[in-house]
């Protein structure tokens, strides 16, 4: 008799989103969606209204940029939200890579399906 596997709790992973470890991929200005755990929120005084978020999912990290105008239109995902699911453009810039959000979206509901128990 064979023990059943038991599988850890895994994220469950928004549609069409890429992982993290996999934005060096699509070509700069790109459309794509990323999701993961907000890890910071920063609005410096001198950024002039623009957010700066960096996500976290189980293979690194990105960074979010939220202009103001965009922060208007999503700013109780952009506040409140413990995970998000971003569109927007890549840009790459001096080796760094950021994604200018198009959309943003609270996914932190999903957040319990990791508290439940397996079947």
């Amino acid at each position: 008799m064979t023990e059943p596997k038991i599988c850890p709790p895994t994220w469950p992973r928004p549609p069409s989103c890429l992982p993290h470890d996999r934005l060096d991929l699509p070509p700069n200005g790109a459309r794509i969606a990323v999701a993961g755990l907000v890890l910071v929120r920063q609005r410096p005084g001198t950024a002039k209204g623009v957010i700066f978020i960096t996500l976290e999912d189980e293979t690194g990290i990105s960074n979010i940029i939220v202009w103001r105008k965009m922060y208007e239109r999503f700013r109780r995902a952009v506040i409140s939200g413990r995970a998000l699911r971003v569109t927007g453009r890549i840009q790459r810039e001096s080796g760094v890579t950021h994604i200018i959000a198009e959309q943003i979206e609270d996914i932190s509901p999903m957040l319990d399906e990791l508290l439940r128990p397996a079947n």
